[in-house]
């Protein structure tokens, strides 16, 4: 997977989640590589990109609202949800934007 995500023309829905996180893996690497590889098999998924330093920001894109929110009901992404506000943030932020227009090179 490229690491900018080769999306259609717009439009079409991003997901930003930004989060800090807890000290330690304690899991999360191989659940998030896990949830990536599950999002990108949902319908209406395009692309995802992510960067982690102080704050992680991944931001997913989708091809409409009813693809986020069976995304966001999937059994295991809610189990992965579940730990998060466990154990492996200490803050997180998610917002839902149309992309109307990308340009780039």
């Amino acid at each position: 997977m490229s690491v900018i995500a080769n999306t259609p023309a717009p439009p079409y829905f991003a997901v930003i989640f930004t989060s800090t996180r807890t000290p330690g893996d304690n899991g999360y690497s191989e659940m998030a590589e896990k949830m990536v590889t599950l999002a990108a098999q949902q319908p209406g998924f395009l692309g995802i990109e992510s960067a982690r330093e102080d704050v992680g920001i991944t931001v997913s894109y989708w091809a409409d609202l009813d693809a986020i929110k069976q995304w966001k009901a999937n059994t295991e992404h809610l189990t992965a949800q579940k730990m998060g506000h466990q154990s492996w943030y200490d803050a997180f932020k998610v917002r839902i934007a149309k992309v109307e227009r990308d340009y780039g090179i």
